[in-house]
Protein backbone atom coordinates (compact mmCIF):
# COMPACT_ATOMS: atom_id res chain seq x y z
CA UNK A 1 0.00 0.00 0.00
CA UNK A 2 1.33 3.45 -0.95
CA UNK A 3 1.65 6.33 1.53
CA UNK A 4 -1.32 8.07 -0.08
CA UNK A 5 -3.47 4.93 0.14
CA UNK A 6 -2.42 4.42 3.75
CA UNK A 7 -3.37 8.00 4.60
CA UNK A 8 -6.77 7.58 2.96
CA UNK A 9 -7.41 4.29 4.75
CA UNK A 10 -6.40 5.90 8.04
CA UNK A 11 -8.81 8.78 7.44
CA UNK A 12 -11.65 6.41 6.66
CA UNK A 13 -11.00 4.48 9.88
CA UNK A 14 -11.21 7.74 11.81
CA UNK A 15 -14.50 8.57 10.09
CA UNK A 16 -13.09 11.77 8.60
CA UNK A 17 -13.15 11.21 4.86
CA UNK A 18 -16.60 11.86 3.40
CA UNK A 19 -17.82 12.07 -0.16
CA UNK A 20 -16.95 10.08 -3.23
CA UNK A 21 -13.44 9.06 -4.16
CA UNK A 22 -14.16 7.45 -7.51
CA UNK A 23 -16.39 8.67 -10.34
CA UNK A 24 -16.69 7.87 -14.05
CA UNK A 25 -14.07 5.54 -15.47
CA UNK A 26 -10.85 7.35 -16.27
CA UNK A 27 -9.64 7.51 -19.86
CA UNK A 28 -6.52 5.68 -21.02
CA UNK A 29 -4.68 9.00 -21.10
CA UNK A 30 -5.73 9.84 -17.54
CA UNK A 31 -4.69 6.41 -16.32
CA UNK A 32 -1.34 6.84 -18.03
CA UNK A 33 -0.78 10.18 -16.29
CA UNK A 34 -1.54 8.58 -12.96
CA UNK A 35 1.17 6.02 -13.62
CA UNK A 36 3.80 8.31 -15.13
CA UNK A 37 3.28 11.82 -13.71
CA UNK A 38 1.52 11.46 -10.39
CA UNK A 39 4.37 9.61 -8.60
CA UNK A 40 6.73 12.53 -9.14
CA UNK A 41 4.16 15.04 -7.84
CA UNK A 42 2.74 13.11 -4.93
CA UNK A 43 3.20 14.70 -1.51
CA UNK A 44 5.41 12.31 0.43
CA UNK A 45 5.49 14.17 3.72
CA UNK A 46 8.68 16.05 2.99
CA UNK A 47 8.18 19.80 3.35
CA UNK A 48 10.27 22.23 1.30
CA UNK A 49 11.92 25.30 2.75
CA UNK A 50 10.28 28.67 2.31
CA UNK A 51 6.64 29.69 1.99
CA UNK A 52 4.08 26.88 2.03
CA UNK A 53 0.41 27.10 1.01
CA UNK A 54 -2.32 24.45 1.21
CA UNK A 55 -5.48 24.08 -0.87
CA UNK A 56 -8.10 21.82 0.70
CA UNK A 57 -10.15 20.16 -2.04
CA UNK A 58 -8.71 21.58 -5.27
CA UNK A 59 -11.50 20.30 -7.53
CA UNK A 60 -10.24 20.36 -11.11
CA UNK A 61 -7.10 22.23 -10.04
CA UNK A 62 -7.58 25.51 -11.90
CA UNK A 63 -7.13 27.67 -8.78
CA UNK A 64 -4.11 25.66 -7.63
CA UNK A 65 -2.45 26.01 -11.05
CA UNK A 66 -3.21 29.74 -11.22
CA UNK A 67 -1.61 30.36 -7.84
CA UNK A 68 1.42 28.21 -8.64
CA UNK A 69 2.00 30.03 -11.92
CA UNK A 70 1.96 33.44 -10.29
CA UNK A 71 3.81 32.49 -7.13
CA UNK A 72 6.78 30.40 -8.31
CA UNK A 73 8.65 30.91 -5.03
CA UNK A 74 5.77 29.42 -3.02
CA UNK A 75 5.34 25.67 -2.56
CA UNK A 76 1.73 24.56 -2.84
CA UNK A 77 0.17 21.32 -1.64
CA UNK A 78 -3.22 20.42 -3.05
CA UNK A 79 -5.33 17.83 -1.22
CA UNK A 80 -8.19 16.20 -3.12
CA UNK A 81 -9.64 12.70 -2.50
CA UNK A 82 -11.60 12.54 -5.77
CA UNK A 83 -9.65 10.72 -8.50
CA UNK A 84 -11.33 12.67 -11.27
CA UNK A 85 -10.09 15.95 -9.82
CA UNK A 86 -6.52 14.68 -9.68
CA UNK A 87 -6.81 13.45 -13.27
CA UNK A 88 -7.89 16.91 -14.45
CA UNK A 89 -5.04 18.57 -12.58
CA UNK A 90 -2.51 16.13 -14.05
CA UNK A 91 -3.77 16.95 -17.55
CA UNK A 92 -3.02 20.62 -16.87
CA UNK A 93 0.41 19.91 -15.43
CA UNK A 94 1.54 17.70 -18.29
CA UNK A 95 0.97 20.66 -20.62
CA UNK A 96 2.59 23.18 -18.27
CA UNK A 97 4.82 21.63 -15.62
CA UNK A 98 4.85 23.48 -12.31
CA UNK A 99 7.55 22.21 -9.96
CA UNK A 100 6.08 24.02 -6.95
CA UNK A 101 2.93 21.84 -6.81
CA UNK A 102 2.59 18.64 -4.81
CA UNK A 103 -0.57 16.52 -4.74
CA UNK A 104 -2.11 14.60 -1.88
CA UNK A 105 -4.87 12.36 -3.22
CA UNK A 106 -6.65 12.04 0.08
CA UNK A 107 -7.80 13.87 3.18
CA UNK A 108 -6.24 17.28 3.87
CA UNK A 109 -6.14 16.38 7.55
CA UNK A 110 -3.35 13.94 6.78
CA UNK A 111 -1.31 16.78 5.29
CA UNK A 112 -1.99 19.05 8.24
CA UNK A 113 -0.84 16.33 10.62
CA UNK A 114 2.60 16.48 8.98
CA UNK A 115 2.91 20.26 8.96
CA UNK A 116 4.96 21.72 11.84
CA UNK A 117 3.60 24.57 13.90
CA UNK A 118 3.45 27.88 12.06
CA UNK A 119 4.56 26.62 8.64
CA UNK A 120 1.55 27.53 6.48
CA UNK A 121 1.36 31.00 4.97
CA UNK A 122 -2.01 30.58 3.29
CA UNK A 123 -4.85 28.03 3.30
CA UNK A 124 -7.64 27.82 0.71
CA UNK A 125 -11.01 26.11 1.19
CA UNK A 126 -13.04 27.03 -1.87
CA UNK A 127 -16.59 25.83 -2.48
CA UNK A 128 -16.45 22.71 -0.32
CA UNK A 129 -19.35 20.31 -0.17
CA UNK A 130 -21.88 22.12 2.09
CA UNK A 131 -23.45 18.90 3.39
CA UNK A 132 -26.80 20.76 3.73
CA UNK A 133 -28.74 18.14 5.70
CA UNK A 134 -28.59 18.75 9.44
CA UNK A 135 -27.54 15.20 10.19
CA UNK A 136 -24.54 15.68 7.87
CA UNK A 137 -23.25 18.94 9.37
CA UNK A 138 -20.63 16.97 11.28
CA UNK A 139 -19.11 16.16 7.88
CA UNK A 140 -18.35 19.81 7.10
CA UNK A 141 -14.66 20.53 7.07
CA UNK A 142 -15.05 23.68 9.17
CA UNK A 143 -15.36 22.51 12.76
CA UNK A 144 -13.88 24.14 15.86
CA UNK A 145 -11.37 21.35 16.35
CA UNK A 146 -10.32 21.68 12.72
CA UNK A 147 -9.82 25.41 13.16
CA UNK A 148 -7.61 24.58 16.14
CA UNK A 149 -5.46 22.44 13.87
CA UNK A 150 -5.33 25.09 11.16
CA UNK A 151 -4.36 27.72 13.71
CA UNK A 152 -1.55 25.49 14.94
CA UNK A 153 -0.18 24.93 11.44
CA UNK A 154 -0.55 28.54 10.25
CA UNK A 155 1.96 31.30 10.93
CA UNK A 156 0.82 34.53 12.61
CA UNK A 157 -0.37 36.78 9.80
CA UNK A 158 -1.17 33.82 7.53
CA UNK A 159 -4.44 33.95 5.62
CA UNK A 160 -7.34 31.51 5.49
CA UNK A 161 -9.56 31.93 2.43
CA UNK A 162 -13.02 30.39 2.28
CA UNK A 163 -15.64 30.66 -0.45
CA UNK A 164 -19.10 29.18 -0.81
CA UNK A 165 -22.41 29.77 -2.58
CA UNK A 166 -24.34 27.96 0.14
CA UNK A 167 -25.85 30.40 2.67
CA UNK A 168 -26.12 27.76 5.38
CA UNK A 169 -22.47 26.78 5.19
CA UNK A 170 -21.41 30.43 5.07
CA UNK A 171 -23.32 31.19 8.26
CA UNK A 172 -21.87 28.06 9.87
CA UNK A 173 -18.32 29.04 8.88
CA UNK A 174 -18.63 32.66 9.97
CA UNK A 175 -20.04 31.66 13.33
CA UNK A 176 -17.08 29.39 14.06
CA UNK A 177 -14.34 31.60 12.68
CA UNK A 178 -15.68 34.65 14.51
CA UNK A 179 -15.76 32.64 17.75
CA UNK A 180 -12.19 31.38 17.36
CA UNK A 181 -9.66 33.67 18.99
CA UNK A 182 -6.87 32.72 16.54
CA UNK A 183 -8.68 34.14 13.50
CA UNK A 184 -9.68 37.70 12.60
CA UNK A 185 -11.98 38.66 9.73
CA UNK A 186 -10.39 41.19 7.37
CA UNK A 187 -13.67 42.56 5.95
CA UNK A 188 -14.48 46.23 6.46
CA UNK A 189 -17.25 46.71 3.89
CA UNK A 190 -19.71 44.55 1.95
CA UNK A 191 -17.53 44.44 -1.14
CA UNK A 192 -14.86 42.68 0.89
CA UNK A 193 -16.95 39.51 0.95
CA UNK A 194 -18.98 39.87 -2.25
CA UNK A 195 -15.99 40.19 -4.60
CA UNK A 196 -12.72 38.35 -5.00
CA UNK A 197 -9.38 40.09 -4.59
CA UNK A 198 -7.22 40.40 -7.75
CA UNK A 199 -5.10 37.43 -6.65
CA UNK A 200 -8.16 35.20 -6.31
CA UNK A 201 -9.21 33.72 -9.68
CA UNK A 202 -12.68 32.50 -10.51
CA UNK A 203 -13.24 28.76 -10.62
CA UNK A 204 -15.66 26.93 -12.86
CA UNK A 205 -17.72 25.88 -9.87
CA UNK A 206 -18.03 29.48 -8.72
CA UNK A 207 -19.28 30.52 -12.16
CA UNK A 208 -22.14 28.03 -11.90
CA UNK A 209 -23.48 29.68 -8.69
CA UNK A 210 -25.54 26.57 -8.08
CA UNK A 211 -26.91 27.59 -4.67
CA UNK A 212 -26.79 31.37 -4.76
CA UNK A 213 -24.38 34.30 -5.00
CA UNK A 214 -20.88 33.27 -3.93
CA UNK A 215 -19.30 34.87 -0.87
CA UNK A 216 -15.57 35.20 -0.26
CA UNK A 217 -14.12 35.27 3.25
CA UNK A 218 -10.58 36.16 4.24
CA UNK A 219 -9.42 35.57 7.80
CA UNK A 220 -5.97 36.30 9.20
CA UNK A 221 -4.27 34.11 11.76
CA UNK A 222 -3.69 36.30 14.78
CA UNK A 223 -0.86 35.91 17.30
CA UNK A 224 -3.37 34.46 19.77
CA UNK A 225 -4.05 30.75 20.16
Amino acid sequence: MSDAEADTASARRRGLLYGRRKGPKLSAHQLSLRETLLPSLRFDGALPDGMLWLEIGFGAGEHLVWQAQRNPDVSLIGAEPYEGGTAKLLAKLVEQPLPNIRIHEGDARDVLARVPDGRLGRVFLLFPDPWPKTRHHKRRFVQMEMLDELARAMAPGAEFRFASDDAGYLAWTLERLMAHRAFEWTAERARDWTARTPDWPQTRYEAKALHGPPVFLRFVRTARL
